[in-house]
């Protein structure tokens, strides 16, 4: 007696060709991303190479041919521009009140979020969410009763006063930001100083804030830019005396005068003495900003 044979089961094959379509699909997505950081990109760049070019025309140059290049380097533009408008003045004033506010900042920031990341406490969550409650209200809500609060406290018209204001609205930010940022340290560390006698405050600044470099560094550069292009603050606490004006009060007094005279050239080197600063801390920085941000999302 004979039997058939049974057809044996193989197992199926894999279809390679549905990895097609997903890795086209991943192609054009990628391809869209870079164009479009492409387009911004240039729409970042392009508008500030114009203003350093023109800074070092003629007005005439400027009117007669303004996406071309100057006929020579008329370096004058920059002199007239720091001495003559004054320029000088105000980008010292506000690299002193600047250093100040970071300064004050990053430290009760960094302080605060430490607490906030490390320590248990009742309250603790409140005190938190009061703190970053404070980035949801915006600089004019507040500008008639802050007007009236550094007056009555004698610091209207003055540096201190400012530099105060800058670090109070800089403080959410900074404490949000470091705080999800200390969390990411890791907790072996500070135990074992612990146990090898070292203090709060010791292990605070000689442990902890050294391994917090990139998130610190991340923040002050965000700081700074966030003070140095200030300009309803100042414009709302400093008044009169033009001698204690920040480089944003003299360069919209210069747009406005160089405007109407028509000198053009100076405006546009006061423009480019305010960005420079900007410029050469993030070229110096970018590895520092791009490893903190990256940094407070990994655990």
């Amino acid at each position: 007696m004979t039997t058939l044979d049974q057809p044996t089961a193989t197992a199926p094959t894999p279809v390679t060709s549905g990895d097609r379509p997903v890795r086209r699909e991943l192609g054009v997505a990628n391809a869209l991303s870079h164009g479009f950081l492409l387009i911004w990109g240039l729409l970042t760049v392009l508008p500030l190479l114009w203003m350093f070019i023109s800074s070092f025309k003629t007005n005439g140059e400027i009117l007669a041919d303004p996406w071309g290049l100057p006929g020579a380097l008329h370096l004058d533009n920059w002199a007239r521009a720091w001495t003559g408008a004054h320029i000088g003045r105000y980008f010292l004033n506000s690299l002193v009140v600047v250093t100040g506010s970071v300064s004050l900042t990053m430290l009760m920031g960094a302080t605060a979020a430490y607490v906030f990341a490390r320590y248990e406490f009742r309250g603790r969550q409140v005190v938190y969410y009061l703190f970053v409650g404070g980035l949801m209200f915006p600089v004019f809500l507040a500008l008639v009763p802050l007007f009236f609060v550094v007056r009555n406290a004698g610091l209207f018209n003055t540096w201190l006063g400012l530099t105060l204001v800058y670090a109070a609205y800089s403080l959410p930010f900074t404490v949000f930001f470091l705080t999800a940022f200390f969390r990411t340290l890791p907790t072996s560390v500070a135990e074992a100083a612990l146990v090898d006698g070292c203090g709060h405050f010791r292990l605070f600044f000689r442990v902890m804030l050294p391994m917090a470099r990139p998130g610190l560094i991340s923040v002050a550069i965000f700081n700074f830019l966030s003070h140095w292009n200030q300009f309803l603050l100042p414009q709302v606490l400093l008044q009169g005396d033009e001698s204690k004006w920040m480089l944003a009060q003299g360069l919209f007094a210069l747009s406005v005068s160089q405007g109407y005279a028509g000198d053009y050239a100076r405006l546009f080197a006061g423009l480019s003495i305010a960005v420079l600063p900007v410029l050469a801390i993030y070229v110096a920085f970018q590895r520092q900003v791009q490893s903190g941000l990256t940094a407070g999302q990994l655990k």
